[in-house]
């Protein structure tokens, strides 16, 4: 039944066509994956055979009786218009390829607009897969949009698996039985709570729906040639090389053996049925060949082959379609246009890459297949071991997002290297990579960070994520170390996965060549590094067998005559200096000692000095590269450079430092009216799809949330003007009230004025329409905003305020919805913290209320997408609160996000 004031709660579906047509893809608790969509009128009669199907007591339990399967039985599930009628159907594919219904799901709206009947049937085979508690996290979202705010349900007692449906959503449900029925009532706000529960299913989800890419029993290569020149050849005998702990099948147009190995001509003929299947076909070839392998059962795929997304139209659509078969028959997809997939447990290489994967703890995903190689030689070349390369090509199923969600319980891993040119859901990464930081670490490569770069990445396999302070506001709030080159990743992924994370930022250096020690100074200073001075007793045992010509200040130049021995003396006592969090030692072979004897030493001495949990790294400066002592050795984190050392140690600092930061958490916040902004904003885009707010239109919006502004009057006569500058007080204020105009730059605004002559001469010179604001004075001047990224959604921005904002600089960013960590460090640090703090003897600001701005300014943000960009500038911090004292903001209508998959 239609609801009663329903257009107080409509939203324009125009903006919202995910709410429309759009499909949606979820996982199931078996790893498996469903494809729901809106029922149509062409959709009758398939949900006719799915109720038909239903055991009685389904349709019992669904229909509180034993309905006839008739078209008016299915009638209100048809085009749903979402307003007062939404549902969902779940499908997949039969053993005749054609979709079948599995699963309905539907909302009605009551009386009562904020209040909705939900019910949702499954098919009996697939009951218990967790199908019901996706197909209401979907229905809850899609109506939370259109403005219902509760669900409701009339369930019979004796169906229990509904009931913990509801209860296992992680809403928070009360529960009345009323006339033999059970209501079941529940607000369908994402609450934090619910979100863990949400992250917790995809979880497990995820981890499941990877484990035949992990460790499958069986594979098949379709396309292994009998050459070897070919990629389908080389992949195979790669698989056999590798000496895979599984069975390897190679299928070929001939059925030709290859690497000796019995040949077949389709996956129809193996004699079982794999887990995975690698694919190396011309483009064109693709489809029939996944078709065929998931008719077949195969649960996952990895399409080595390029001619998709990356050439352009006709290879994005070939690329949906391959997506679409692949989550129509539940399964999972690596690519297309990769690399493809190494596993170090399993001896799995299935790969083109001439090298094999040296095995190891590292887990490893890049969007590039190039560069993805590149890692795999310097990784072998420094010894270092990988558990896993994947190389996700265009991404168009797994992720990066995905590989993280597997490895953060994986115990073959325990540092997760990225390599990303985009972010296909970076809400969802910075969500699991928070989670997973604080367990294991997360080092980050971003291409794309300058124009150049940024053109290079969009003629790649994807897109450009967005702006470079999204990626970083990203990174430092989900704990993702970035590193600058390929280089700088081997190193901190070395240093890393062999060394404690040191406690702090002091470092002593240790060298036997003066300039090399200044070098290694300087490269630490800009690392964010510090060179204590060393305990006397550091500087006592030091003396004792160093020559009186050495320097025992940090750092400590033992010089050109140091031996080994002089090394295997020193290192122990640095270790165990209280002023010390870490040690780097140099060396330069001289005269006098040797590369190997030294490393050798090293080696020595940081055994000799036991369980320090401090960091050791080392730099062996010799044309015979890293000495073999040094090789694999995971007492000593071995470095080409001191720079390089420098660089690794400074990030491992930071990890430190962010996994003794509090998580924090997101406040909730009061004396909000997000739905009058909501009117407001609709109500300016029906007139226009983009302005600047109107400064009547601004202050309301700003008010709805809370946010503290200056008193003014808007006036459109020189009297109104002089009499609200009466009212208001003087010394007064004069501005231009142009929608969207930089007051000082367009000569708009006048200061300090007296009297009302003044008032007078500056409303003729401003003109009309204009602002009368009482004169604010003191204060730290602050600016505050936020901007809206296509790809990352909204970005706080706060920094240093008033006419030199732009030239003073930085402004930090965070991405919303800020944590109360994230606020405080934007208050509190760099020049920003400075000011607040109160500069040259300037009295201390509010901190409490420049954090409760930022949070405010965050659920802006976040509830209203269409607010495009907004400044506060500048903003007066004071000791008793702080003011906005002018504004503008953009609105626009955003481009909806088009995402199938929803994990």
């Amino acid at each position: 039944m239609p609801s009663r004031n329903r257009a107080a709660h409509e939203v324009d579906l125009r903006a919202r066509p995910d709410l429309l047509e759009e499909p949606l893809d979820v996982i199931l608790r078996d790893g498996g994956t469903l494809r729901l969509r809106p029922p149509t009128r062409v959709d009758a009669d398939a949900l006719l055979d799915f109720l038909s199907s239903l055991s009685e007591r389904s349709l019992y339990l669904r229909f509180h009786g034993a309905p006839q399967v008739r078209p008016r039985l299915v009638e209100p599930f048809l085009d749903p218009d979402w307003l007062d009628r939404g549902a969902l159907i779940g499908t997949l594919v039969d053993e005749r390829g054609a979709q079948r219904a599995v699963a309905l799901a539907s909302y009605s709206r009551l009386r009562d607009p904020l209040s909705a009947e939900v019910a949702f049937v499954v098919a009996d085979a697939h009951q218990g897969r967790g199908i019901g508690t996706r197909l209401l996290e979907r229905l809850a979202a899609r109506a939370a949009a259109v403005g219902i705010e509760r669900f409701i349900a009339e369930v019979v007692p004796e169906n229990r698996p509904m009931l913990h449906v509801f209860e296992d959503a992680g809403f928070v449900v009360s529960r009345v039985l009323e006339s033999g029925t059970v209501e079941v009532a529940f607000p369908i706000e994402p609450t934090e709570e619910y979100l863990e529960h949400v992250d917790e299913r995809d979880h497990l989800a995820v981890v499941a729906s990877l484990r035949p890419f992990f460790a499958p029993s069986s594979l098949v290569v379709v396309g292994a040639s009998p050459r070897k020149d070919s990629i389908g050849g080389l992949l195979f005998r790669n698989v056999l090389s590798a000496e895979f702990t599984g069975a390897a099948y190679p299928v070929n147009r001939t059925g030709e053996s290859v690497g000796g190995v019995k040949g077949y001509s389709s996956v129809e003929e193996l004699p079982e049925t794999p887990d995975l299947a690698v694919i190396c076909l011309p483009g064109e070839h693709v489809l029939p060949a996944a078709e065929a392998a998931l008719a077949h059962g195969v649960p996952a795929l990895c399409v080595i082959s390029a001619g998709f997304a990356e050439i352009g139209e006709q290879g994005r659509e070939r690329e949906d379609r391959l997506v679409e078969l692949v989550r129509g028959h539940g399964a999972r997809l690596i690519g297309p246009n990769c690399l493809g997939i190494a596993v170090a447990k399993a001896q799995l290489n299935a790969t083109f890459g001439p090298r094999a994967l040296p095995p190891g703890t590292i887990g490893f995903s890049s969007q590039s297949g190039a560069l993805g190689l590149a890692l795999l030689e310097k990784a072998a070349g420094r010894n270092l071991g990988l558990s896993a390369f994947v190389s996700i090509g265009n991404k168009a199923d797994v992720s990066s997002n995905d590989l993280i969600e597997y490895w953060e319980d994986d115990p073959e891993t325990n540092v997760i290297l990225l390599y990303l040119e985009s972010f296909g859901n970076p809400r969802r990464f910075g969500r699991i990579a928070r989670r997973v930081a604080r367990r294991k670490p997360l080092l980050a490569m971003k291409s794309g960070t300058t124009s150049s770069g940024a053109r290079a990445a969009s003629s790649h396999t994807a897109a450009l994520a967005g702006s470079e302070a999204a990626v970083e506001a990203l990174f430092h709030q989900a704990g993702v170390l970035r590193a600058e080159t390929l280089e700088e990743l081997i190193d901190v992924a070395g240093l890393l996965s062999t060394q404690p994370l040191p406690a702090g930022r002091r470092v002593a250096i240790l060298t036997n060549a003066g300039g090399l020690g200044i070098l290694a100074a300087d490269a630490c200073d800009a690392a964010g590094l510090e060179l204590p001075e060393l305990a006397d007793r550091t500087e006592a045992e030091l003396a004792r067998f160093l020559p009186a010509e050495a320097s025992l200040a940090n750092p400590v130049d033992m010089l050109g005559s140091a031996t080994a021995a002089s090394y295997e003396e020193a290192v122990p006592g640095l270790l165990h200096d209280p002023n010390v969090d870490a040690v780097i030692v140099l060396f330069v072979p001289p005269v006098t000692a040797g590369a190997a004897e030294v490393a050798s030493a090293v080696v020595r001495a940081v055994e000799r000095a036991g369980e320090t949990e401090k960091p050791v790294l080392a730099a062996i400066l010799s044309a015979e590269g890293t000495p073999r002592a040094l090789q694999g050795e995971a007492s000593v984190a071995v470095f080409p450079y001191p720079e390089s050392a420098a660089r690794a140690l400074g990030l491992a600092v930071r990890r430190g430092e962010w996994l003794r930061r509090a998580a924090g958490s997101v406040p909730q916040l009061e004396e909000i009216d997000a739905g009058a902004a909501r009117r407001l904003v609709e109500q300016v885009l029906g007139e226009s799809n983009e302005r600047w707010l109107e400064a009547s239109e601004l202050r309301a919006l700003l008010q709805a949330y809370g946010i503290p502004l200056v008193p003014e009057r808007v006036v459109d006569a020189v009297d109104d003007g002089v009499g609200a500058a009466r009212e208001l007080g003087f010394p007064a204020v004069v501005k231009t009230a142009q929608a969207g105009a930089h007051k000082t730059d367009a000569g708009g605004i006048a200061l300090g004025l007296a009297d009302e002559g003044e008032v007078r001469d500056a409303l003729e010179r401003i003109g009309f329409p204009a602002l009368v604001q009482p004169m604010i004075e003191g204060g730290a001047e602050l600016l505050a905003g936020i901007v809206q990224d296509p790809t990352f959604g909204s970005l706080v921005a706060f920094g240093p305020g008033g006419i030199f904002a732009e030239l003073i600089g930085e402004a930090g960013f965070r991405i919303a919805p800020l944590t109360d960590a994230d606020a405080e460090e934007l208050v509190h640090s760099g020049k920003t913290g400075r000011l607040v703090a109160g500069y040259r003897g300037a009295p201390a600001a509010d901190a409490e209320a420049l954090t409760d701005l930022l949070h405010r300014l965050s659920r802006l943000g976040e509830d209203l997408p269409e607010v495009a960009e907004l400044d506060l500038n500048p903003v007066l911090a004071r000791p008793d609160g702080c003011i906005a004292v002018d504004a503008r903001a953009r609105v626009r209508r955003p481009e909806p996000i088009r995402r199938a998959k929803t994990w």
